[in-house]
Formats: C-alpha cells, structure tokens, sequence
C-alpha cells in the first residue's frame, strides 16, 4: 500500500485555463478518500494526473516513497477504473481481467490462474466465458474492479465508476465497494460529483472548486461545518438554508424576524451590531409548526408554498412573510400539511452556523 503526497500540483491548459491552482494534498495509506465537486472543477483532471495520464505543469506527484512526476502511467504502480468502464469488446471476462498482466508479459497459464482467482473472489467465475455485451451494468463494473484488482496496484483510482448504473443497482455496488476496499486496504482515490456517494464512502472528502481545495476533512465534518458558503451550498441532498441577516447582539435579523445564534461559540456575539452576515441552517435542523408561534422567540413565519414527497420525510418550501430568500424544512411524512398554509419555523440553535464574507466564523 502507498500514500499519496501532492506539492503545489498545477494543471495549465492551452488558452491559460488553469484546471489545477497549486493543490497540496496529503492522502493516507489505505485511505478511502474522496474528490468531490461540480462538473469543471478539476476533480477528474487531478485524478488523472496522479494516473500519469495527464502531464503536471508546475508541482510534484509522490506515491509512497516514490515522486512519479515524470514517470509514465505503467511505472507508477496505479490501477484506474473508468466510468465507461472501458472493457475490451472482444474480449472474453477473463482476458479482460488478465489484460494488464499480459501487459507485464505474464506467462498465459498465470494470467488465466488470476483471473479466475480474482472473478471468483466478485462473483464473475460463471461469466469468464462471456463478453461484456452479454453482460448487465453492475457485472461489467465488477470485470473492471477485478481488472484493476488482478495487478495488485498499490492505488486503486476510481473516475465516477457508479454513474452509468441504475439508482438500486448504485446503492448495491457502493456498498460492495466500500466492503471490497476495507479487506483490500487498498488506498483509493475516488471522484464523483455525487454528495451522497462520497459522504457514505469516503474516510475523508476534498471538495473542489475552480481547481482549488474548498474543505478537506471527514464527512461528519463537512457536513455539519462547512467551511465556507460553497461546500455548504453545495453538500448535503436538500442544500442548507443560507439566509442574509444582520447581527443583533445575540440574535440575527433575518428580513423582519429575530432568529438565535449558534450556541457553544460566540464568533457572531463578537460581532458589531449592524454586521452582515448569512445565517446557515439545514432543512433537517428546522421545526415546523403551524401553531400560532408569533410570540415565540426565534420562530420565522412563512406560509408554504411547495411540497415535496421524499418517502419518509416531507421536504417544504416556505416563503417568509417577515421578508428574506424561500427556506426549506424537513418535516415528518404522516405531518398533514397543506399548500398556502400558514406556518412558522423554528431553528435549532446548536445548529446554527454563521457565515462572513462567506466563511464559517
């Protein structure tokens, strides 16, 4: 097994557009870790540059002891799985899987002894006979894990391998994936744009933006203290409520409504009466009620404009009569709840995050 250690890594392309802005990183040996990041924001570029399959114009790559920099992709002791899993059509699984130790001029009767070896540990000795046409989905993911498995790499490099699969054939592979890795201890480089796929994979998480390392931590971390108002933004399967206020002691003003501040810190108490800032808080962290909460400390009224059926919560849309941006609230499925009605949410305040300049104070 192998760390990777990444030193002011720059990617450059032609027209001065910079795909990677000095990234340092440190991913530990064994360690299930995570790119994550909308579509442009150099996850994939970087994952290709560790495989050696995009060239470095400024930094250095190190894996283990080793600095790969300038070695070529078949040097530097990576295995990669693509998201179109890149199988060869005519070959049989078993070739498929053998492929790279025929690369390495592994005697034939050897390279077959490992692929059966390697399929029966996936579940695929009933399928080395087949091609991947005659395949499903989920069975053509496992010929490229086996494949990437049989050359016993020191780094498993996976480019949004679920993808192209079905919504239960995803929940399926992630688990298999991530059972798969731990006996393994392989350390794995894994990159999606999927918030829910990295928080339930990842040891630790980067998310990216423009090329650049936004929060870099466990998943607990990033999601309940997002550093700044893009990984807040962007984590999390309903997005956090962000709300612009202004600072009223211990209290923010939010369009006309008083809401607490966050308990166990007084970074927002600190502030100057006056002070702009946003007021962070998950859908999940709300209670709804429409019960009359006028004379409720902390309650925002609102009346409910949209309702979303997500199986065992409800999601709502309240439009705030106090002023200020719609918020979200999670409510329970059996809550009745009807459209126009009128409601009041209430935060929880040792959830409450406070945003300046769009940074968590």
């Amino acid at each position: 097994m192998a760390a990777i250690s990444l030193t002011g890594l720059t990617k450059v392309y032609p027209g001065d557009v910079t795909a990677l802005d000095a990234l340092d990183l440190e991913i530990r040996d064994g360690e299930f870790f995570a790119l994550l990041g909308p579509s442009g924001c150099g996850k994939t570029t970087l994952l290709r540059t560790i495989a050696g399959l995009e060239s470095a114009t400024g930094g250095t790559v190190a894996i283990g002891e080793r600095e790969v920099t300038a070695l070529p992709p078949g040097r530097r002791d990576v295995a990669m799985v693509f998201q179109d899993y890149a199988l060869f059509p005519h070959m049989t699984v078993r070739d498929n899987i053998g492929y790279p130790l025929k690369i390495r001029k592994t005697p034939a009767a050897r390279r077959s002894a490992k692929a059966a070896e390697v399929a029966a540990e996936l579940g695929l000795a009933d399928y080395l006979a087949r091609r991947p046409g005659q395949l499903s989905g989920g069975q053509q993911q496992r010929v490229a894990l086996a494949r990437a498995m049989a050359c016993h790499p020191s780094v498993f490099l996976f480019d949004e391998p679920l993808s192209n699969l079905d919504a239960r054939l995803r929940l399926e592979a992630r688990t298999f994936l991530k059972r798969l890795q731990r006996e393994l201890g392989v350390t794995t480089v894994f990159v999606t744009h999927d918030q829910a796929e990295a928080l339930a994979l990842a040891d630790r998480i980067a998310v990216l933006e423009a090329g650049r390392i936004r929060q870099l931590g466990t998943p607990t971390e990033i999601y309940r203290r997002p550093a700044n108002t893009f990984v807040a933004s962007f984590i999390g399967s309903t997005p956090m409520n962000l709300l612009p206020g202004t600072v009223r002691g211990a209290w923010i003003r939010v369009g006309d409504a008083l809401l607490p501040g966050p308990i166990g810190t007084d970074a927002a108490a600190a502030l100057p009466d006056g002070a702009e800032v946003v007021y962070g808080i998950r859908p999940e962290y709300l209670r709804y009620t429409a019960q009359h909460a006028a004379d409720v400390p902390g309650a925002l009224p609102g009346r409910v404009t949209v309702i979303e059926n997500l199986g065992s919560t409800q999601l709502l849309t309240l439009d705030p009569v106090a002023g200020g941006p719609p918020l979200q609230v999670t409510v329970p499925e059996d809550l009745p709840v009807t459209v126009g009605e009128p409601g009041y949410a209430l935060p929880r305040p040792e959830r409450v995050l406070i945003y300046r300049d769009g940074n968590l104070l």
